[in-house]
């Protein structure tokens, strides 16, 4: 009797989009269950002294994102901040009773349990600001002006707190009616003062990271300036000097433009080049080409492609038109057909051909470059040799590359 192979388990990462952290979605899909089930089984277990909480926090830090989309910035549905300023205000309503009713009642002003109401409302306040300064500021639906009046509020809730801890210290002292409390009362004032703090936390680390990354950008300026001075007094001038010498159409005048070309992209480019679209960063690239070989390449784009210059198929492209360029005489064709689900690209040459059988096993260029970079990318590469020359067509299936990305992660 033979068993039904498993199906794989998907990986477990938490979604994007999500109600808050994305935890018990990620962890759903991963064991199969239902989103429902999870969070119960959250509750459940965080009545077993907060197991279920540690747990949850656990996953919190060390649960990575999903990978698609890289570039989507995380979304959180439920309106967390609020929710906990929301229970603040509710603890520090029921506080500010119990200060108004005098000594009746259970939460009376300066017992255990009214204590315990300003700590609530002291937590929920950090929370609110928190969560708002570091997660909703990058949320596209929240943003700035969220913030603002989150800390705002939490601010509000914090000072009105203050004002009662000052009034009960002024009014009764350390005579308070139950023995014992006013140690309580004072830890928890001098919490209060320090969570009104940590809800501008936010704000403080957010501008010492910004200006941290200021001081570092503007150090790897100065050096790159000093680096170009020399670079430009010395090496660069040596490069122009040989193609002086040795003539625009030979084959060393070629090698140092390509080299000076290379070097001055490195120097004056920065540390972040546009990442352009596929066809115009293979135009660009064979612009450059022909001014280093003695070929004529036409680079001709149909449909609307979402491939990145940074991707791998244009990696791939880039090899593909190098080799027709060094290899075959004539000129060179390269088509680029995109689509939403695809993206294909045609070089071919007008040379003898090649026979990939033939070539020897070191010489990597094709196997590794083009055929293995493809594949790797969940892709294919495919040369076709034909009586005029030769033909490398790379095609890359969007879904198919994210499936296979998900297997190897």
């Amino acid at each position: 009797m033979t068993s039904l192979p498993l199906a794989p388990r998907v990986p477990l990462r938490r979604p994007r989009a999500s109600m808050a952290t994305g935890v018990s979605a990620g962890l759903a899909a991963h064991l199969g269950w239902s989103v429902a089930v999870v969070r119960l089984l959250f509750a459940l277990t965080s009545l077993m002294l907060g197991a279920g909480i540690l747990l949850y926090l656990w996953l919190w830090i060390f649960v990575p994102l999903a990978d698609e989309p890289s570039d989507a910035v995380p979304t959180r549905s439920a309106p967390v901040a609020w929710i906990s300023i929301g229970i603040a205000c509710v603890a520090t309503l029921f506080a500010g009773w119990g200060m108004i009713m005098g000594t009746s009642g259970l939460t009376y002003a300066g017992s255990p349990e009214w204590v315990a109401l300003t700590a609530i409302a002291q937590v929920s306040c950090v929370i609110a600001g928190l969560w708002a300064g570091f997660l909703d500021v990058q949320d596209p639906l929240r943003g700035p002006r969220h913030v603002v009046a989150v800390r705002a509020s939490a601010t509000g809730i914090l000072l009105a707190l203050i004002v009662m801890y000052g009034l009960l210290i002024v009014m009764y002292g350390f005579d308070f009616a139950v023995r014992g409390s006013s140690v309580l009362v004072f830890i928890t004032a001098l919490c209060a003062v320090i969570a009104l703090a940590a809800v501008y936390a936010p704000a403080l680390v957010i501008s010492l990271r910004g200006a941290t990354h200021e001081r570092i950008r503007r150090i790897r300026e100065e050096q790159r300036s000093e680096m170009a001075a020399h670079l430009h007094d010395s090496v660069l001038q040596t490069l122009a000097l040989i193609q002086n010498r040795a003539g625009a159409s030979s084959e060393a005048a070629r090698l140092a433009r390509a080299q000076e070309r290379e070097l001055r992209s490195w120097l004056y480019d920065g540390d972040d080049p546009a990442d352009s679209d596929l066809p115009t960063d293979l135009r660009d690239y064979a612009a450059a080409l022909e001014l280093d070989y003695p070929v004529v390449i036409d680079v001709v784009a149909a449909g609307a492609s979402t491939e990145r210059a940074s991707g791998e198929v244009a990696a791939a492209a880039r090899e593909a038109i190098l080799n027709a360029a060094r290899h075959a005489p004539g000129p060179i064709s390269v088509y680029i057909e995109g689509s939403e689900r695809a993206v294909d690209v045609f070089v071919r040459d007008r040379g003898g051909g090649f026979d990939l059988a033939a070539v020897p096993s070191d010489r990597l260029g094709v196997r590794q470059s083009i055929i293995g970079r493809m594949r790797r990318a969940g892709g294919d590469a495919r040369i076709v040799r034909r009586e005029t020359g030769t033909e490398i067509h790379l095609k890359l299936d969007y879904a198919r590359a994210t499936q296979r990305s998900q297997e190897m992660s």
